[in-house]
C-alpha cells in the first residue's frame, strides 16, 4: 500500500485528490497539509511514502518545502503537482527533490501513474518538462556559465543559487547571516548586472547557467 501526503492550499483540491487516491486499490492518503510549513512537519511525523506537493503554497514557498523534506529524508519521493509550466518553476522543483512534474491540466491517470512511478524509485516528468531538460543540457554544453561566473562575485553567485531555490529575502538572509537589506542590494546588483527585471527572468537565469547546481 502506497502511503500518500497531499498538500495544497485548497481544501477543495485536496478533497478530491484524496478521493481519487482513496479509490485506488494500492493507496491510501494518512494526511493533508494546507501550507509549507505544515507541509513539512506532516512529513517527518507521518513519514508518506509519496508526497503530492503544491508550489504556491502560504508560510513556505512549495520548492523549499521539498528541500527540506528531501533532506530529512530522501526515501520520500515528491510529485510537484502545480499549475505552472515555466522552465524556472520546473528546475526549482527538480532540483530541490522532487521526482515528479506534473500539471494540474493534466489528466487523473497521469497522476495515478506518477504516484506508483515514484513509489518505486523512478522519476515521471510529462512530455515538456522532459523536452526542457534536454535543452538545458545543451545549454550548459555550449558552455554559456563561465561567462556569468566572470561577472558576479563569489557572494553574488551563492545568494542567486539560493534565490533560485525559492528561498525568501528573509530565509537567504537567515542561512547566510546578514540583514536582508543586505540581500536586498545583492539581488538588485545581481540583476542589474544580468539585465533582468523580474524574479521569474532571475530563477529561469539561474537555472539555464547551472546555479541550481549550488550547495
Amino acid at each position: 500500500m502506497i502511503s500518500v501526503l497531499i498538500v495544497d492550499d485548497h481544501e477543495i483540491v485536496r478533497a478530491g485528490i484524496k478521493m481519487m487516491i482513496d479509490e485506488q486499490p494500492d493507496m491510501k492518503v494518512i494526511g493533508e497539509a494546507g501550507d509549507g510549513q505544515e507541509a513539512v512537519q506532516k512529513a517527518q511525523d507521518l513519514m508518506p511514502d509519496v508526497v503530492i506537493m503544491d508550489l504556491n503554497l502560504p508560510k513556505k514557498s512549495g520548492i523549499v518545502a521539498i528541500r527540506e523534506i528531501t533532506e530529512e529524508n530522501d526515501e520520500i519521493k515528491i510529485i510537484a503537482l502545480t499549475m505552472h509550466d515555466g522552465r524556472e518553476y520546473i528546475f526549482g522543483a527538480l532540483q530541490a527533490g522532487a521526482s515528479s512534474y506534473l500539471l494540474k491540466s493534466h489528466r487523473v491517470n497521469d497522476l495515478l501513474e506518477a504516484v506508483r512511478t515514484v513509489s518505486k524509485g523512478e522519476a515521471y516528468l510529462y512530455p515538456n518538462a522532459t523536452k526542457i531538460l534536454l535543452e538545458d543540457y545543451i545549454w550548459k554544453s555550449a558552455g554559456v556559465r563561465a561567462h556569468t561566473l566572470m561577472n558576479l562575485s563569489g557572494r553574488e553567485q551563492e545568494v542567486l543559487s539560493y534565490l533560485a531555490k525559492g528561498y525568501t529575502n528573509r530565509e537567504v538572509a537567515e542561512r547566510l547571516f546578514v540583514s536582508i537589506k543586505t540581500i536586498e542590494s545583492h539581488r538588485s546588483k545581481i540583476m542589474e548586472k544580468l539585465n533582468l527585471k523580474t524574479r521569474p527572468a532571475l530563477v529561469e537565469y539561474a537555472a539555464k547557467n547551472g546555479f541550481l547546481d549550488f550547495s
